[in-house]
């Protein structure tokens, strides 16, 4: 059914392109997005991408080869896009050999309207000026088991994220200000592995409790789930500036329990906290230094700090640079969340009675980013290093990589170490050392 679904959608692509040329309608022309009204050429583009890659785990390959596996190997995207002055349409599609061998990456209508943009479909957003993971951008989640294989060697992790439905409007007002809105009408949290390679550790309450329970999950497709923000960015001399108020649920599930006597085991609940965000952000180049910050307010309805089911309010921020010296391009980034009302946390002991989701947890979670980069050979040969450092877990990730790039060519060679507490966000993950070799063509 999949197949023939993407077999129409060529089609119809084809269609309109052939009808384009009878009717004289021209491709490629200038006008595309002007205002040249109904009577502008349509204009339609089709890209994408052809790549082979393979990731094999250390640990796997000292148990034998009746244990190493290589992945999918094969994987795409395809790219369309249509539209005239007013109006375009865009669909970009995932290619994978896998169980689902056609899935939709993101695919969106937007309008244009003098100054306001009106967008609805499936999106992908970025809010906020962090480079990697920062507390502003919350609108969509993210799938958790694939963050470290492309972090290795990618720069951009957009692939990681999950386009929402979604309905979005902006507008331009004065030269470099602009307002938007969003609109988002059921929740989806992040992807979070509770099996396999990539599991998190902290999901083996659910996955392995120490007594039988019956673990429950909520409908986040209803309007009670439904998310909301507004933001407004400017530009005051030479720093951008931002602002934003965002409605949603917390991403990472929180859990609840409840008694259906004369059972006198418990029901586990995951619950999503809704919560209010306040956030501000800057960016300005200054000494040479590209300088990025975001500062969050994360409000829940714990204000007392005691609800065990419900995280506590904190406050996060971010702060990055990046700067090329003596040709090496050094990219840093830390972030950190401080827990308000820390002192009345109850207990992490499942059984305790007074079970509490951030029980046993630090006050600040802080984490360190960063990447050094050098080219070669008129810039074609790419030496690039990564590696983030869990302050209080005492645990880290270093992803070195070696890039060669010739026109639309591209061949990496790269790899993941993870090294610490294996009670830690990355430690956890020391048996998933990896290495990857992927091989891509742009189109």
């Amino acid at each position: 059914m999949k197949r023939k679904v993407f077999f129409l959608l060529i089609t119809a692509i084809a269609a309109v392109s052939l009808s384009a040329q009878d009717f004289g309608f021209g491709f490629g022309d200038d006008d595309f997005g002007s205002s040249a009204g109904m009577n502008s050429s349509l204009v339609v583009s089709v890209g994408g991408e052809v790549s082979a890659s393979m990731t094999g785990y250390i640990e796997d390959f000292s148990d034998g080869l009746d244990h190493t596996r290589l992945g999918d190997i094969f994987s795409g995207k395809l790219n369309f896009s249509a539209g005239v002055s007013l109006v375009e349409g865009i669909i970009n599609l995932n290619l994978s050999p896998s169980s689902s061998p056609v899935s939709i990456d993101e695919a969106y209508v937007r309008a244009y309207f003098g100054n306001l943009d009106v967008t609805a479909g499936l999106r992908k957003l970025t809010w906020g000026k962090a480079d990697s993971f920062g507390p502003l951008d919350v609108i969509n989640p993210l799938d958790y088991s694939q963050v470290f294989t492309e972090m290795a060697d990618n720069v951009s992790l957009m692939s990681v994220k999950i386009a929402r439905p979604l309905v979005s409007a902006s507008y331009r007002f004065g030269d470099f200000s602009k307002i938007e809105g969003v609109f988002v009408p059921w929740f989806m949290p992040h992807q979070l592995p509770r099996t396999g390679r990539w599991a998190f550790s902290q999901m083996d309450m659910l996955t392995n409790p120490p007594i039988p329970v019956t673990v429950t999950e909520p409908d986040t497709t209803t309007l009670d789930y439904a998310q909301a923000g507004l933001r407004f960015t400017t530009t005051l001399g030479s720093a951008d500036l931002g602002a934003q108020y965002y409605y949603g649920r917390l991403a990472q599930p929180s859990v609840g329990f409840t008694f259906s006597p004369p059972s006198p085991l418990p029901q586990v609940g995951l619950l999503y906290n809704p919560y209010h965000q306040l956030g501000l952000d800057y960016a300005q180049v200054l000494f040479g230094f590209n300088i990025r910050a975001e500062l969050a307010a994360n409000l829940t309805g714990d204000f007392d700090g005691d609800d065990g089911s419900v995280y506590n309010p904190s406050i996060a921020w971010s702060l990055g640079f990046d700067r090329d010296l003596l040709g090496v391009n050094l990219n840093l980034q830390v972030n950190e969340s401080l827990r308000l009302f820390h002192d009345k946390l109850g207990s992490d002991n499942f059984m305790s009675g007074n079970f509490d989701i951030e029980g046993g947890q630090s006050l600040t979670a802080t984490r360190l980013t960063a990447a050094l980069s050098k080219k070669f050979l008129r810039d074609e040969l790419e030496l690039r290093a990564a590696a983030v450092c869990g302050l209080e877990d005492k645990d880290f990730a270093v992803m070195p990589a070696l890039i060669w790039t010739k026109d639309d060519l591209r061949f990496a060679l790269s790899g993941g170490f993870f090294a610490g507490d294996s009670e830690g966000q990355l430690g956890q993950y020391k048996d998933n050392n990896f290495l990857k070799i992927s091989l891509a063509y742009t189109f």
